[in-house]
């Protein structure tokens, strides 16, 4: 029909390719100066019919065919608070798990991952995005929420690894969470005293300990003043170290000289994404540090004593799939870690002129030599 519309009239019909050489390209027509005459229409104007229609394919396309583009996949927004290199593991069972669940990423679900690098001010430039994108589920840690929160009271989010979220505002309960918001604990408040302790059998001695903490994370800050109480129920004089930006570490290691004889890093996406730094600027002052995250230890750190962060964000991914699949965030309760990992770093111990005791390489989940 098309043809019939575009050969001159009363013109002898040719099989195609007769009698025309055929301009393989634009740069080829161009080459063999002819003009090929598409009935009265001029090249200029059938040029401009093609990109119309390509503009426009609704115009030209049946109903049919219209209806059977392919609907918007349902889309996920994962914030990584720190680095590929510090938590892309996470990410990886996060995905492993909802595969598990019967969602594939580009069959039926599309997963857009951002990561800030452990910088405040990433927060909320991926947070926009996100809203922008109008995902339908946003997944970060913790300390990232009051940002995320901040941009959106309707998305649905769920947080990973929040350090005491009823204590930080973030929900109203642990059973009941209301709003847009759910995920999981890790309680850390609940398990200071007993880091306290792993890091008193290393250090029988210790009399003052510095403790570092974001203090722009409202988690951080819960669990320093919690650190606090329970060090001075121990005789323990207490120098906290407060930072904000990668910039602030080597400072607050200054600071901290003669002051104390051991270091209770808490964890959050600033200092998990210089952890290497944190390390070597703890070895070199000799200061024996514990974390909340054994991926400090696995680089180089001394001790730590957490939840399985592996575990977490595969628990992440059923919230995400029972949102998705119609639940309201607010009435999934917020569930707290049942499996918690001591980690001991022997090398690092030697290095610090440490000896550590038998009763807690007994215990420990995982002793790196």
């Amino acid at each position: 029909m098309l043809r019939a519309c575009l050969r001159r009239p009363g013109a002898p019909q040719r099989p195609m390719g007769a009698g025309y050489p055929i301009a393989k390209s634009p740069e080829s027509f161009a080459a063999t100066g002819q003009a090929m005459v598409l009935g009265q229409m001029q090249r200029r104007q059938f040029i401009t019919l093609l990109v119309g229609a390509a503009a426009a394919p609704s115009l030209l396309w049946p109903l049919g065919v219209r209806a059977q583009q392919p609907a918007r996949l349902p889309t996920v927004g994962y914030m990584g608070s720190a680095t590929p290199a510090t938590q892309g593991q996470w990410a990886a069972v996060f995905a492993q798990r909802l595969q598990e669940l019967g969602w594939t990423e580009g069959r039926n679900i599309k997963i857009e991952v951002r990561w800030a690098e452990g910088r405040s001010e990433r927060f909320a430039e991926i947070a926009a995005e996100f809203v922008a994108l109008k995902v339908n589920v946003i997944v970060t840690s913790g300390g990232v929420v009051p940002t995320v929160k901040q941009a959106t009271s309707t998305i649905p989010i769920v947080f990973a690894a929040a350090l005491d979220p009823v204590a930080s505002g973030y929900v109203a309960s642990l059973a009941r969470p209301g709003g847009n918001i759910t995920g999981l604990s890790l309680q850390s408040t609940d398990t200071v005293g007993k880091r306290l302790g792993f890091l008193r059998e290393l250090v029988p001695d210790l009399r003052r300990l510095a403790i570092m903490t974001n203090a722009g994370n409202p988690g951080n800050v819960l669990v320093m003043r919690q650190a606090q109480g329970e060090a001075h129920m121990l005789g323990i004089e207490v120098t906290t170290s407060e930072i904000r930006r990668a910039e602030d570490i080597a400072l607050a290691f200054d600071a901290l000289k003669d002051k104390a004889q051991a270091l209770y890093v808490v964890s959050s996406p600033l200092t998990t994404a210089n952890r290497v730094r944190i390390n070597t600027l703890a070895l070199g002052r000799r200061l024996p540090a514990i974390y909340d995250d054994r991926e400090f230890v696995e680089v180089g750190g001394l001790i730590s004593y957490g939840p399985d962060f592996t575990s977490i964000y595969r628990r992440a991914a059923d919230y995400v799939d029972k949102i998705l699949r119609g639940a309201t965030p607010g009435d999934l309760p917020v569930e707290q870690p049942t499996k918690f990992d001591l980690v001991i770093n022997l090398t690092a111990a030697k290095a610090l002129g440490l000896t550590v005791p038998d009763k807690l390489l007994a215990i420990a989940d995982e002793v790196i030599e």
